[in-house]
């Protein structure tokens, strides 16, 4: 990067580009060699002020407001921008001695930054501001804030940038190295028995030659934690544990982690997903709208 350099009772490094990503890498590069730098800049024009913080590690991002205008004024924007009230940002509208707010969930975050890329006409131009606010606010927050932010972001961008069919990667599991070509894939959401909503995934995929369909069943758990469960096949070739290696390989190649493997009394071989896979899932165009509603619809707000 190119920086301007100034003398005159101190000297003074500056660097104005338009972007402010490189406004933000400058000033980290400077710091990084023990130069105090720090970028400043107006609230953007139009948008109330919204608080960007951590809280338990988790991104808040709120606006509050005694004034009940503010708040549907802000609501308004929200859904010209594409955001579902209750699904992507909840809202409180001020009461007698206590304020209002609208605050909005990881969820729409992550949707407005996908708007911001993959939007159009008047709806992306606005996320894309949206999104450049937020990170300007939590930029001033501090950088452990600016970072959660980010990553949300990033997220958001990511999903559904990429397709299934036509996929290929070289994975290590177990210490041996795999060829993972993925053929074709979906997802659908289905009912149990007891009326329980699950998320069905299945994948097409061939690892080191050996076609096969690789399903996964998610539903929640506990304290509603997101798994997924698959058996390894017996039939399959090389048997229950080739099956395994081959179905971690085709995980991990498509989300960037392996999942668990156990070896159950009964001899099956059971793999268990996460959270974190159906986040690296999100990112195929053919499974992400699927995930995202099966997350919304089973979430507790």
């Amino acid at each position: 990067m190119k920086y301007n350099v100034y003398l005159s009772d101190k000297i003074e490094v500056e660097f104005q580009p338009t972007d402010r990503s490189r406004v933000e890498l400058a000033a980290r590069l400077l710091r990084h060699v023990g130069v105090d730098a720090e970028v400043k800049s107006m609230l953007m024009e139009g948008w109330p002020r919204y608080e960007v913080g951590l809280v338990e590690s988790a991104l808040r991002v709120i606006f509050g407001s005694t004034s009940p205008d503010s708040i549907a004024r802000e609501v308004q924007r929200l859904g010209e921008m594409g955001l579902v009230e209750g699904r992507r940002f909840t809202v409180k509208m001020p009461g007698e001695g206590s304020d209002g707010y609208v605050s909005i969930l990881r969820r729409g975050l992550e949707r407005a930054a996908w708007l911001s890329v993959y939007g159009s006409g008047e709806q992306q131009k606005l996320a894309a501001e949206f999104v450049e606010y937020i990170l300007q606010r939590a930029w001033e927050a501090g950088e452990n804030v600016y970072e959660k932010a980010r990553e949300v972001i990033e997220e958001g961008r990511a999903r559904g940038s990429l397709t299934l069919k036509g996929f290929e990667r070289e994975v290590e599991v177990n210490g041996r190295e795999h060829v993972v070509k993925v053929i074709s894939g979906g997802a659908e959401l289905e009912e149990s028995q007891s009326g329980k909503k699950l998320l069905k995934t299945k994948i097409t995929a061939e690892v080191d030659g050996v076609r096969s369909e690789y399903e996964i069943t998610f539903g929640r758990y506990g304290r509603n934690a997101a798994r997924g469960f698959a058996v390894a096949r017996a039939d399959a070739p090389g048997g229950r544990e080739a099956d395994a290696e081959r179905f971690s390989a085709v995980v991990k190649a498509l989300t960037g982690r392996g999942p668990k493997v156990y070896r159950m009394k009964n001899g099956e071989m059971m793999i268990v997903c996460g959270r974190a896979h159906l986040e690296g899932f999100k990112r195929y165009a053919e499974l992400a709208d699927a995930v995202e509603k099966w997350l919304e619809e089973t979430s507790r707000r």
